[in-house]
């Protein structure tokens, strides 16, 4: 990897392009190029160059990406995208030198921006970070519509102008999403920052838009406080606690953060990406309407002296198994649905789970009390802790090596990513398998004051006397029905049950209006909740 750490440094006053595009200042560069400051002669304009670095350019797999790079990002035409406008292969020096031209952002990092906020103010004013997260979104809503991840967000690859226009670049590690663009994957992609990533990029498994989302809730975190959700050492552990641990509430460090925007990154750090926001539109409304909510001013930041280094609850443990969903729990260790036992759909998986931990032949039982029991769950658990540590050095030597194996978690011909999969465990027949249910659980409560005390929604022209309606999500529905009649609200009696197994039987899962978008009591009609039944849907519902 040495070779590729420093560019030819020879590119510096020459030209690509056959002459057109002269090579100025080099604006930065990475494992894979470099990039310069440019002129274009013949359009007499700025552009940004990224060359390969000629140690990987003598290989035809690499060069491949590199064009694939180009050809994907130029199809995305956005305010807050990065536009490309070119690109080639020149020869310097009788090596191959592959380019891509690209807009010239006048500007600086939103890395910058947030350690000039950090070093005034300690972090980023909440309102503030709000438009900049609604910004990227906005990007990831096009690049996610063109079947385009980006894996890579992080506010080194987040630029904003001198007029205050949020650009997202680098789409270099990007993955198309459809297949019939991602041939070239088996010679493998770099996976992303090991601070920024998903638990299912962590664990090397397929990835979705949703990664992406999970990416910009670490960033909108470390906006909001000035540090990461999880600290560590070493890539390993840093990947280890994206799988493992909780992340803190960013009130816990900057006290002018509301409880809304708690539950926002919240939801989007979920380990489970079904319990993340479905799209980048869906996570870019609710910060539009959080931030519409704030006055000027009102969210200056408000750092907590002493506040504790982010570490894990042990709460996470066993979320990182990942059992596949419709699977038999087959360890009384690890949690049910509600808990955290995360999964996918098996729509939605390519891979079988990486571990799912088999049941114990004795000591171990879901009714044991002795003290036999106490050390088969302390073995217990000491597996499942080994085991999710070799998950997180296989991730950790995915990034390392930059080998991905093509995993864009799409299904293949003939592969099966059901529960049958995990058969062979004992719990019960692999035909028919009967319906999992899951109990919701009453504790998880919305205080009344989320209802009685919802901020106006800000927006008088187009909603006059409207609030930001709260999240009701994973909420008990008692509890819910409780808030929504401390306020005077109404909501229709008659209740919308759907089939659901991961949140549990009396959890909302779906509310209208949406959270934090706007809604007027006096003149619009009643909530709709849709409470989950905790019942597995049937098979030709999934």
């Amino acid at each position: 990897m040495s070779d590729h750490a420093q560019p030819p440094a020879d590119l510096r006053g020459r030209s690509v392009g056959g002459g057109r595009y002269q090579l100025r200042d080099m604006l930065g560069t990475g494992g894979m190029a470099a990039v310069y400051l440019a002129w274009d002669t013949v359009l007499e304009r700025h552009v940004a160059i990224k060359t390969m670095h000629s140690a990987m350019s003598q290989e035809d797999a690499f060069r491949e990406r590199f064009k694939r790079e180009a050809q994907s990002v130029a199809k995305l035409a956005h305010t807050n995208i990065v536009s490309v406008f070119d690109t080639g292969e020149d020869r310097v020096d009788n090596a191959p030198v592959p380019y891509i031209v690209m807009e010239y952002v006048e500007g600086k990092p939103l890395r910058t921006e947030l350690d000039e906020d950090v070093a005034r103010h300690g972090a980023m004013p909440a309102d503030k970070a709000l438009r900049v997260t609604c910004d990227v979104l906005a990007a990831l809503e096009i690049s996610h519509e063109a079947g385009l991840v980006h894996r890579d967000i992080k506010p080194g690859n987040v630029m904003i102008t001198k007029r205050g226009v949020v650009k997202v670049m680098d789409f270099g590690i990007a993955r198309a999403t459809q297949s019939g663009v991602t041939a070239m994957t088996q010679t493998g992609m770099v996976v992303g920052t090991p601070q920024y990533l998903s638990p299912e990029q962590a664990l090397g498994r397929g990835v979705d838009a949703r990664s992406d989302l999970y990416s910009v809730g670490v960033m909108l975190f470390e906006l909001l406080t000035g540090r990461l959700p999880f600290e560590a050492d070493s890539a390993l552990a840093m990947a280890y606690a994206h799988v493992q641990e909780e992340p803190p509430a960013p009130s816990s460090y900057n006290a002018a953060v509301p409880p809304a925007a708690d539950a926002l990154v919240a939801r989007a750090l979920r380990k489970n990406p079904n319990e993340r926001f479905p799209s980048a539109q869906a996570f870019r409304e609710a910060c539009l309407g959080l931030a519409d909510t704030m006055a000027p001013g009102a969210s200056a930041p408000r750092i907590v002296p002493g506040a504790p280094r982010p570490g894990g609850s042990g709460a996470g443990v066993a979320q990182s198994v990942f059992p596949e969903f419709g699977a038999p729990v087959t360890s009384p260790y690890a949690p049910t649905p509600s808990a955290g036992g995360y999964g996918y759909p098996a729509a939605q998986s390519a891979t079988p789970p990486p571990y799912a931990p088999a049941p114990t032949g004795t000591g171990a039982g879901a009714g044991g009390g002795g003290g036999g029991g106490e050390g088969a769950r302390n073995s217990t658990l000491l597996m499942m802790l080994a085991a999710v540590v070799a998950i997180a050095v296989v991730a950790v030597v995915t990034i390392v090596v930059v080998v991905n194996n093509g995993d864009d978690g799409t299904p293949q011909a003939g592969q099966s990513t059901g529960p049958e999969e995990d058969g062979g465990t004992g719990d019960g027949p692999a035909s028919e398998p009967e319906r999992r249910y899951q109990e919701g659980d009453p504790t998880r409560t919305i205080n009344s004051s989320e209802c009685v005390g919802a901020r106006d929604y800000g927006d008088e022209t187009n909603h006059p006397g409207a609030v930001a309606m709260p999240d009701f999500y994973d909420v008990h529905i008692d509890s819910v029905k409780e808030c929504i009649r401390a306020a005077g609200w109404s909501y229709d009696e008659e209740i919308v049950y759907k089939d659901e197994v991961l949140k549990g039987e009396g959890m909302v899962v779906e509310q209208s209006p949406r959270a934090y978008g706007p809604y007027n009591p006096d003149e619009d009609p009643p909530i709709v909740l849709t409470v989950s039944t905790g019942l597995e849907p049937l098979e030709e519902e999934q």
